[in-house]
């Protein structure tokens, strides 16, 4: 199947065999206004972010997401000045979709979570029982699974109020679409749009980037949810799914379990 530039930017994201697109250039969605509460301000500007060994104790680790193998991010993460919107407003969706934590956290780590599923192709025992078209079938099955991203960022202060922020203002900003480039590759997004939330942490917002083509719509998910000065970013693809036309969303499992550990 021939991908879109689009998803060869930021789907691949989250597969093993394809290169993992970063980008940076968050901005801070603004800042607070000097007038408020004077205690709820100072609570804020007290907020400590954690370490990197607490941080790495709160990340979701291998047997804790029921029908998912969890492990390190694969291909690693890539220098952050290598990928960018073609707008500065849109670098925080790029942020979230491909696992960088918005804004500018003190400290932060990345685990990825695959869904454990079987490989529909173990059963065949030639290839003629993969004849008329039930090779195309098996191999979309195969690949039929979610793979998220998962990235925890601590910040001090009201930082990660503020990437949070970024985000939010970014779905607006960049609905009608946007482009990036990662090493001089291009690749754009038609459309952007808010879903609804898992509803975990204190607040938390999700969205959709598609890149709509004579193929049809090709969509990538991403939430992120924060947990008091701590920001949990979830970005998935399941490119079975894009190559069948089957909807998908952030994986639940992944989310519910990573939000235990950060109560």
């Amino acid at each position: 199947m021939k991908r879109s530039s689009g998803v060869r930017l930021c789907a691949t994201a989250a597969v093993s065999v394809l290169s993992l697109a970063l980008v940076t250039g968050c901005s801070d969605g603004g800042s607070k206004d000097s007038k408020g509460s004077g205690d709820a301000k100072g609570s804020k500007q007290a907020a400590k972010a954690l370490s990197a060994a607490e941080l790495q104790k709160l990340i979701i680790a291998k047997g804790e997401v029921p029908g998912y193998k969890v492990g390190p991010v694969e291909g690693g993460i890539p220098a952050d000045n290598k990928v960018n919107a073609d707008d500065p407003k849109c670098d925080p969706l790029l942020d979230a979709l491909t696992g960088i934590a918005p804004g500018a956290p003190a400290v932060n780590t990345s685990r990825m979570a695959t869904e454990d599923k079987k490989d529909p192709t173990d059963d065949a025992t030639s290839m003629d029982d993969l004849a008329d078209g039930k090779f195309e079938d098996a191999i979309n099955k195969s690949m039929d699974m979610d793979v998220t991203v998962v990235t925890l960022a601590s910040y001090e202060g009201d930082g990660a109020e503020k990437g949070l922020r970024a985000v939010s203002d970014a779905v607006k900003a960049c609905s009608g679409g946007f482009s990036g480039e990662q090493d001089g590759e291009k690749g754009k997004f038609t459309k952007v749009a808010g879903e609804k939330s898992s509803g975990t942490g204190d607040e938390s917002l999700a969205f959709t980037a598609t890149n709509v083509t004579k193929e049809g719509a090709l969509p990538l998910h991403a939430e992120v949810v924060r947990h008091g000065n701590t920001l949990a970013t979830y970005s998935t693809i399941n490119i079975g799914a894009l190559m069948s036309k089957k909807a998908y969303t952030v994986s639940a499992p992944v989310i519910k379990a990573q939000a235990a550990k950060l109560k």
